[in-house]
């Protein structure tokens, strides 16, 4: 049975729950912007295959191949893969919930050099390097 809870917006705002609840958020957003890039990825094949919306479809191309727009979309592939790694490994030894908040040091302690790395290849080819 689950627990009932009254808790206003108000006081809901001012949770500051800090390491959990930001990977909360961070792993909702980069799957729902993943979800977004893979349809437009999808509707830019489309429309470029069709007379009527070339330039349409050209369009969409541009936005997803910026260099820009590439940090984003592998900040959210990397996080979100490493975050769901994390949360399966919890979910499959229920003893480490215990050490989430360590988990979590543990979990950007390995993306942030992959993303650093990865951030450094992106930029450098985005400047003509």
């Amino acid at each position: 049975m689950g627990l009932k809870r009254n808790v206003g917006l108000m006081e809901g705002l001012r949770y500051q729950g800090k390491g959990p609840m930001l990977t909360y958020y961070l792993h909702r957003i980069s799957g729902l912007s993943i979800v977004i890039f893979v349809a437009l990825h999808i509707l830019a094949g489309y429309l470029s295959n069709q007379a009527w919306g070339s330039s349409t479809g050209l369009f969409i191309n541009s936005i997803y191949e910026s260099w820009i727009f590439q940090i984003y979309i592998f900040f959210c592939a990397l996080f979100h893969a490493i975050n769901g790694l994390r949360i399966v490994i919890l979910d499959l030894w229920p003893k480490l919930i215990e050490y989430q908040r360590e988990a979590i040091w543990i979990e950007w302690l390995v993306f942030l050099p992959i993303y650093s790395i990865a951030l450094f290849v992106i930029i450098r080819s985005g400047l003509g390097g």
